[in-house]
Formats: C-alpha cells, structure tokens, sequence
C-alpha cells in the first residue's frame, strides 16, 4: 500500500512531493483582456504544498471562451500573466499544469469573437445548459448556450495547431505540463459521445478510432512539445454535465482512450467521478457517481501511467482508502483548497478545515474568498498565507 505522503513519480520525468491534487477549478479573477494576475500568482502560490496543482481551465484561443473572466494563453499579455502564477509556485516549491481547453458548443455569440455562433461538432445545442458571459446591457450573467454550427473537417485539423501553439505557450509561461481537458461536456467530450457526434467525416462518431481523432491528434501535439510525462488527460465516463447524452458505448470508449494514452507516453489520466446535471457552475449539485471497480481494473490494465481519482474528497481517510484499493495513485481535493490554503499539511497533521463560502467562488476580481483564507497555526492565532 501507498501512502498519501509518499512521492509520485509521472513516467519517470516528473516527481511529484505527495499524491495531493488541486484540481482545476475556474475562479474568475483575470484582469481585462483574461490575464492571469499577482492575485492569481499569490493564490496559487498558497497552495503549493500540494503535490501538484492542476489550473483552473485555459482557453486556447477566443473562440474557446464559454465563461467570462477565465484566463487565456494565447497572446503576450497571458503568457507574462502565467510567469507570474509559475515562478511564484516554483518559489514555493510546488509543481503546476496547466488545464486546456476548449468549450465547444458550450459558449454565448454574445461570448464570442465578432459575434459569431460557438464551435460545435454538430449543430445540436446543449439546451439546459448555461454559459458565463456580457448580456446585451453590458452585465455579466447566465444565459442558455447558442446553438453551434459544426465545424468543418478542416476547422477541426486547424484547431489541433491552436492547441499545439497553446502547448508551446504554456511551456514559455513556465508550467511544469498540461493537462488536456477532455471531460464535463466540452470539446473533446462532445467529439467522443456517440450519441452526440453524428458526423460522417473522419472526425466521425461511425467508430471509436474516428471520435477520439481529435483528442489523440492533440494529445501527440501536446507529447511531441512537452515530452512523456507532462501531459495528462481528465476523462469523466458516465457524466452527463452540459447536456451530454447518456453513452451505451462509454466503457468501450474508455478503455480505448486509455489504451493509445499509454501507448503515447501520457503521464496521468484524471478521473472525474462525478454526475453533475445541467445548469451553470454556480446551481449545479455535485454527486459522487462512482465509476465501477470492474471497470476501473480494465482501466488501469489497459494505461500504465499515474491515475487521478476525482470525486468529492474531503478528509485524509477518504482518500486514503481510495489508495489503498490499487486503482489510484493520486487523489484530487478541489473544494477543499479553497478555503484551506495548506490544504496537504492540515491533512497531515489532522488539523481542522475551513468550508469556504460558495457565493464568492465565482464572479469577483478581487481577494474575498480568494487569497484571503489563511494558513492554520499551530500557536493558536491563524496568519494569512502569502
């Protein structure tokens, strides 16, 4: 058996201090032009006692901007941003992906550049499901997401070197990897569903090699600029957040995925146990939906990397009995560091947590509920964590 304190390595490449990991979780706090901030480089910087820290989701381009005030890496202005969340971390002696993505059809042509309608790989519209974005007024708020138009083959083929460009960026703005995001009813999970993708090009939903097409073109792009071990993918069989369609063919399709992940060197596939239903990041409940350990042995046969476990874990027991069953090296915490900076070492050391107010997740440009969570001491009185 592993314990939670132990190291982990990432294919040889990355070593890891413990199995803890921040999870990616949006945050909304970019300067104008979505740039990341000393805000952001402070908050990330508490929490670099985690084992390793993946960001907040990352768009690859304008097009990929589903929620307002969520970070970029594709101009200058991004990339100094994320050199000063990288190079604060690093002083902390932490380590840090960075989540890519792109929403899809899960975007506002309010959202969107010029206007225009979001990418879909149909033109079939999430219709229970909200999007972050400037109404007509000016003021940021939910609202249903547009119907897409489907891309065109070649579209498709051009936004495999978007993301390329995008892993380039990351590797200049200092991340130590990427983490490919490829769940929770965005692009590449869109592409995957079989009900949902009704293409009849090569990015087709006809066989599992033409649906998972596009992610694995992205995910050679991403290995051959980073190197084996500093890319992982997060995966959420059986979810259904954002209008995806049950799958019958899901099981298929994940064992599939996890087979050419390994074959390609990738570091990590990231779990996400959780149903999450429609709605927006704000309403939705989260429920643990646990993927079945049958299934989870078929998945750890089949990819020879680390596995992330994801899925509402809230105490050092929790997730160490998730270790200690053998199908997860590391396990991820997300709530829980937002109000416990120190997370890792108040796990540890048995000391208690702080439950950070809900409504300030979200929607602000400032500390409250952010940065301004301090570290626990031991002598009695709590200092900030800077």
């Amino acid at each position: 058996m592993v314990d939670l304190f132990e190291s982990q390595w990432l294919a040889s490449t990355v070593q890891l201090k413990n199995r803890i990991v921040m999870a990616p979780m949006t945050r909304t706090r970019t300067s104008e032009g979505d740039v990341p901030n000393e805000l952001m480089a402070i908050y990330y910087g508490q929490r670099a006692t985690a084992g390793l820290i993946v960001s907040e989701a990352v768009d690859v381009h304008p097009s990929s901007n589903g929620y307002a005030m969520t970070p970029g890496i594709y101009t200058d202005a991004q990339l100094q941003g994320w050199r000063l969340v990288t190079d604060e971390v690093h002083r902390k002696g932490g380590t840090i992906f960075s989540q890519i993505w792109h929403v899809g059809r899960m975007a506002h042509p309010l959202g969107m550049p010029d206007g225009e309608a979001p990418w879909g790989v149909t033109e079939q519209r999430a219709e229970n499901s909200d999007v972050f974005a400037h109404g007509p007024d000016g003021k940021l708020g939910y609202m249903r997401a547009g119907t897409p138009r489907a891309l065109t083959t070649d579209e498709v083929s051009a936004l495999v070197g978007t993301f390329a460009q995008a892993f380039a960026n990351a590797r200049k703005a200092g991340f130590d990897g990427v983490e490919i995001h490829a769940a929770n009813g965005y692009l590449f999970e869109q592409f995957m569903n079989s009900v949902l993708n009704t293409r009849t090009d090569r990015y087709g939903g006809g066989s599992v090699e033409d649906r998972t097409r596009f992610l694995m073109e992205v995910v050679d792009a991403a290995v051959r600029e980073l190197g084996p071990g500093r890319v992982g993918v997060r995966l959420a069989p059986y979810g259904t957040f954002n209008d995806i369609p049950v799958d019958p063919l899901t099981e298929e399709t994940l064992l599939y995925v996890s087979e050419q992940l390994g074959r390609r060197g990738v570091g990590y596939v990231h779990l996400v146990y959780e149903l999450m239903p429609a709605g927006n990041m704000e309403s939705a409940e989260f429920k643990k939906h646990h993927v079945d350990h049958a299934v989870l042995t078929k998945v750890r046969a089949a990819f020879p990397g680390a596995i992330i476990w994801a899925g509402g874990f809230t105490s050092r027991e929790s997730a160490q009995a998730a270790l200690d069953t053998g199908l997860a090296d590391l396990i991820a915490f997300g709530r829980p560091f937002i109000g416990n900076p120190d997370l890792a070492e108040r796990l540890k050391h048995g000391w208690p947590l702080t439950e950070a107010d809900r409504s300030t997740y979200y929607t602000r440009r400032d500390e409250v509920g952010f940065t301004d969570f301090p570290a626990y001491s031991t002598g009695g009185a709590a200092r900030r964590a800077v």
